[in-house]
């Protein structure tokens, strides 16, 4: 059976393994795209900024990472999840009394 200070310690791991997977994610963004941004500059000289399509698209998936990672998800944040956890709880609660 597992011990409260296990079910912490595998919640930060697993937070640690979130945020390192997010920090590489956001070095290859950089390298990438500075590398795109310099083949385009080296082809064209800035007359049409083709890399920045590829600089969005992979930023808007790097965002949800980010909102991920950092659990700033202002919908559904922890505290969302705690309220309605309590909130079901004494619902049971309710019914096995009224049972």
């Amino acid at each position: 059976m597992y011990k409260i200070e296990d079910e912490k310690y595998i919640r930060a791991k697993e937070k640690v393994a979130e945020l390192r997977k997010f920090y590489g994610s956001l070095v290859s963004y950089v390298i990438v795209i500075s590398f795109l941004a310099a083949l385009n500059y080296y082809t064209n000289e800035w007359r049409y900024a083709w890399f920045l399509w590829a600089a969005f698209g992979w930023g808007i998936g790097l965002v949800f990472q980010a909102i991920k990672a950092f659990s700033v998800n202002p919908f559904f944040g922890k505290n969302w999840e705690k309220r309605k956890i309590q909130e079901f709880m004494q619902e049971e609660e309710q019914k096995d009394r009224w049972e």
